[in-house]
């Protein structure tokens, strides 16, 4: 008797989400755009983050194909306009400008840019998409919806717990691990630029 949901595509899914979207190396990110919010603001910012990458990739995940090819968009394209977005963050990161343009939005951040690009990313929704296609059975299908679900809770617990780092760290500490963030995320998004930008040259666009 096979098993309701498929192990081995549940545990490789899973792995690839979780690296793609990267908790902890979205902590310091999450750190420096909130830092502005009380701890309740933050708490309902890395709630909202997480349904609104789960809404955003399960969207992608059912209609992604339809919705690109109606509206003739390439993946090298939705990389591209994602690379954009992260390296308008990663400049505010470097330069300290992002707890002034966010100290008004509440927990809106939380939307833009956390829940989408920076956790509903091309990367993230391309390997959903991917994942679905390739399943044949309700067995695959049920283990990468497990999977999505899976990984955005592990990132919730990330971002659900960022206070506690941040008290650790205090401002000082946060400061710089939210300078680091900032380099770190602008080299991901001229990655994601080079990628898309390659792919392009290469006629994949």
């Amino acid at each position: 008797m096979s098993s309701p949901v498929d192990v081995e595509v549940l545990i490789s899914t899973f792995v690839t989400l979780l690296v793609i979207m990267d908790p902890p190396g979205i902590l310091p990110v999450f750190l420096g755009l909130t830092k502005s919010l009380t701890h309740r603001q933050r708490v309902a910012a890395a709630r909202r983050a997480s349904l609104v990458a789960l809404g955003v990739i399960t969207a992608f995940a059912l209609f992604g194909q339809q919705i690109l090819q109606y509206l003739h968009i390439s993946l090298p394209a939705l990389q591209g306009a994602g690379g954009l977005l992260l390296l308008l963050v990663a400049l505010e990161l470097l330069t300290g400008k992002e707890s002034e343009q966010h100290a008004d939005v509440g927990v809106n951040v939380a939307m833009v840019p956390l829940g989408t690009p920076l956790l509903a990313g091309p990367g993230a929704i391309v390997a959903t998409m991917l994942g679905v296609q390739k399943a044949h059975t309700a067995g695959q299908y049920s283990a990468v919806a497990l999977a999505l679900l899976g990984a955005l809770v592990v990132v919730w617990l990330f971002l659900r717990f960022a206070s506690r780092v941040h008290g650790l760290l205090r401002d000082s500490g946060t400061t710089l691990l939210t300078r680091i963030a900032g380099l770190l995320l602008s080299a991901i998004a001229v990655q994601m630029l080079a990628n898309s930008v390659r792919a392009f040259v290469m006629g994949e666009g």
